[in-house]
C-alpha cells in the first residue's frame, strides 16, 4: 500500500517532531526550578571543568563548577520567555499600527510607512545596539530593542492583510449597520486574518532566540551570573580548549530549538492557507476514488 498523502493534514513528521522539540524546551523553561539537578549559580572550586557524564553531572561542569545541565535548563527559562515578550511586544504595538494606518489610509498612513522603511533599512541587531547605546544594556532593553526592530514588519505585514479584506462584502455589511471603525478593524476583520499571521509570529519566535542569545554573547543582554543560552555560548568559547561540551551544548539547543520553530512555522503556514498545499497527483486521486466507492459509482452511472 503507498503512503497516504499529507496534504491538509497538520500532524506531518516534520511538524510532529519540531512540536516536540519545542514542547520539551517550553517545559524546561516552565518548569526550570523544579527540573535542574543543582542551584545554577552555585560555585564550587574543587569541580571546575569537570568532563560530560562525570558522576553527579551529565554535561560536566565549567570554569567556577556550577553544573552546566543546570545552567542549560535555566537559560531555556530566560531564552525562551525573552523571545516570547519580544513577539508578544511586536504583536501588541505593531498590528494596530499596521491595521489602523492600512484600513484609514492617507497621509498617516504615508508618513508611518516612510518611517518603518527608514527603520528596515538598518539591520535589526545594529538598531538593537543602536537602542541599548542609548537607553543601557540589561535584559529588559534588550527584549525591547529587538521587538522595536521587529515592529516594522509586523506593521507591514498587518497593513498588507487589511488593505485587501477591508474591500470585503461583510465589511460593507457592518458599515451599514453602523458599527465604528474600532469594532470593524479588531471584532471583524483582525480574527480574518489573524490566522495568516500566525506563521509569521511563529517564525519570529526563532529569530528572537538567536538576536536575543547574539546580544547576552556580546555581553548587551542578560548580565552574568544569570544563565542564558548566549552567555552559555560566550562562556563556552572563552573555555573551549578546558571542555568542549561548554560551547557545543548551547550552540547545538540554540540549532535546534531555531530550526524546530521554523519548520513548525512553515507547517502551520502550509495548514492554514490552501495556496501552499501540495495537490494530490491524479493516480493518487484515483486511488482516493476508488477507497471511498464514488469512482465505481460514476462508472456504472456512465
Amino acid at each position: 500500500m503507498s503512503k497516504r498523502s499529507n496534504v491538509g493534514k497538520f500532524f506531518t513528521p516534520q511538524t510532529v517532531i519540531s512540536g516536540a522539540i519545542i514542547l520539551i524546551a517550553v517545559i524546561a523553561a516552565v518548569f526550570a526550578n523544579v527540573l535542574v539537578p543543582y542551584d545554577p549559580n552555585e560555585v564550587d572550586p574543587l569541580s571546575c571543568f569537570l568532563p560530560a557524564f562525570s558522576e553527579g553531572h551529565i554535561l560536566g561542569t565549567d570554569k567556577l563548577g556550577r553544573d552546566l545541565l543546570s545552567r542549560m535548563i535555566m537559560g531555556a527559562r530566560s531564552s525562551m520567555l525573552n523571545a516570547f515578550l519580544i513577539v508578544a511586544f511586536e504583536v501588541v504595538i505593531g498590528v494596530p499600527i499596521g491595521l489602523i494606518c492600512g484600513y484609514y489610509g492617507g497621509k498617516l498612513d504615508a508618513m508611518i510607512m516612510r518611517i518603518w522603511d527608514i527603520v528596515c533599512a538598518i539591520p535589526s541587531l545594529l538598531l538593537s545596539f543602536i537602542l541599548i547605546a542609548i537607553f543601557g544594556r540589561g535584559n529588559l532593553t534588550g527584549v525591547m530593542a529587538i521587538g522595536i526592530a521587529f515592529i516594522p514588519l509586523t506593521a507591514k505585514m498587518a497593513r498588507s492583510l487589511i488593505i485587501t479584506e477591508k474591500k470585503a462584502v461583510y465589511v460593507e455589511a457592518c458599515k451599514s449597520m453602523g458599527y465604528s471603525d474600532m469594532k470593524i478593524i479588531f471584532s471583524h476583520i483582525l480574527p480574518n486574518v489573524i490566522t495568516t499571521m500566525i506563521a509569521q509570529f511563529t517564525m519570529d519566535i526563532g529569530a528572537a532566540i538567536v538576536s536575543m542569545a547574539t546580544l547576552s554573547y556580546l555581553g548587551l543582554g542578560i548580565q552574568p551570573p544569570d544563565a542564558d543560552w548566549g552567555t552559555l555560548l560566550e562562556n563556552g568559547m572563552q573555555n573551549f580548549y578546558n571542555n568542549t561540551v561548554l560551547l557545543a551544548a548551547p550552540a547545538i539547543v540554540i540549532m535546534l530549538v531555531t530550526v524546530a520553530v521554523n519548520i513548525f512555522s512553515d507547517g502551520i503556514q502550509e495548514y492554514i492557507d490552501p495556496t501552499q498545499r501540495k495537490l494530490p497527483t491524479f493516480k493518487q486521486y484515483e486511488k482516493r476514488l476508488l477507497r471511498s466507492g464514488l469512482l465505481e459509482k460514476r462508472q456504472k452511472a456512465d
